[in-house]
């Protein structure tokens, strides 16, 4: 029965052998096993940083395409602003075309009207010497008409 002996000794010592190895691969389950929680544990919280991630990426593209949608709203207004502004440069430079040919005219006119009325003066003033030695001639044709008179009366009389 030694050979039992040994085959129990060395069933022991494989057994023994056996749960060494088993409570150390018990150990280093355990250990996997908590280490798989960590990463679990981690790969939940990357997979929120990632849902938190996309979701601040989507509101930036959303913000992104609106300022996009402002800035070609603003693009139009500033171009139709500029094509308001040169029109408006435009008509400036016509009316002010147009002032200048206007102050041109009235200047000419102006002198015209100076011309004019200092022909109308002139010939007023010629008028009034007219009427003045009109005037002046009526009464000295009275005086001689009276004193003519006196000459036929005292001609009468002599």
């Amino acid at each position: 029965m030694p050979d039992l002996e040994v085959t129990f000794d060395a069933v022991a010592a494989a057994i023994k052998g056996l749960r060494d190895r088993l409570a150390q691969a018990d150990g280093d389950l355990a250990s996997l096993l908590q280490s798989n929680e960590r990463l679990a544990a981690a790969h939940d919280a990357l997979l929120a940083e990632l849902a938190q991630v996309k979701e601040d990426r989507d509101q930036t593209l959303a913000a992104l395409k609106q300022r996009e949608a402002d800035i070609e709203r603003l693009t139009v207004q500033l171009q139709h602003a500029r094509d308001v502004a040169s029109d408006a440069l435009v008509g400036k430079a016509k009316d002010q075309l147009a002032i200048e040919g206007k102050d041109a005219q009235l200047a000419d006119l102006r002198s015209r009207s100076s011309a004019e009325s200092d022909a109308r003066l002139a010939a007023e003033m010629e008028l009034v010497g007219a009427i003045t030695a009109r005037d002046n001639l009526g009464a000295e044709v009275k005086e001689l008409r009276l004193q003519l008179d006196a000459c036929h009366a005292a001609r009468r009389a002599s």
